[in-house]
């Protein structure tokens, strides 16, 4: 049988069927993300509100590839999910060009100092430090805040005011101080913070804090701090 195009029926469901595919997966991932650790394939079927067969099979596929690890009958973020992410950029050279102010300023203040982008309506983490905060408030890589905390609102500018400070605004014993960063033609591309135990003087960290962010547009300028790549990175 075909269509009217010419073409046999069952292709023209095709493309439907390979995104359906591909949103369970991305759906599977992102609920092993917010799990925070690991995860059963009950869990995740009600997470996701797919069936725990399809589950099964995305899962079994997902683990083929090395975008899961299996422990027994719990799944997590395996490691081809990190190669994979390293690679995303959000602006040109900006990771690279913080890596080490991130480091001098945890050094100088003892903070805990995250470096965070606009994505969806939230402050991404792409760079970060843990300070003084751990365990009270881990902090990696890819955990987001809200927009009306410090980093959030220092990335929805523009400041005319200084730094955004937070003395406990969003969490008990938590203080925050927190700058845009921006590229030498004056583009915030990113919010610096740094985060600190109750009691600490926010001015001195804000001065940190901006003194870090000057020298991320001043490497930015330089065309950031990239480095070759290595041979051996590029297996997977």
């Amino acid at each position: 049988m075909t269509t009217g195009t010419g073409r046999p029926a069952g292709r023209e469901q095709a493309p439907e069927r390979g995104r359906g595919v591909l949103e369970g997966a991305f759906a599977l991932l992102d609920a092993l993300r917010r799990s925070g650790d690991e995860a059963g394939v009950t869990e995740l079927a009600l997470a996701c509100g797919v069936p725990k067969g399809s589950v099964h099979r995305l899962l079994d596929q997902l683990v083929g590839v090395g975008a899961v690890e299996r422990k027994g009958n719990r799944y997590r973020v395996g490691p081809q999910l990190y190669r994979l992410g390293q690679a995303w950029e959000p602006h040109p050279g900006l990771v690279p060009a913080a890596r080490l102010p991130l480091q001098r300023l945890r050094g100088v203040t003892g903070a805990s100092v995250v470096l965070t982008v606009m994505r969806e309506d939230m402050a991404i983490t792409v760079g970060s430090v843990p300070g003084d905060l751990e365990p009270l408030l881990p902090i990696r890589d890819g955990i987001a805040f809200r927009l009306d905390t410090a980093a959030g609102k220092a990335l929805c500018g523009p400041l005319r005011g200084g730094p955004v400070l937070d003395r406990e605004d969003v969490m008990e014993g938590v203080c925050c101080a927190s700058l845009p960063v921006r590229t030498p033609d004056g583009r915030t591309v990113a919010a610096l913070a740094g985060m600190v135990p109750a009691g600490r003087r926010l001015d001195a960290l804000a001065q940190a804090v901006a003194e870090a962010g000057a020298a991320i547009t001043r490497a930015l300028a330089r065309g950031g701090q990239r480095r070759p790549v290595q041979s051996a990175a590029l297996v997977l």
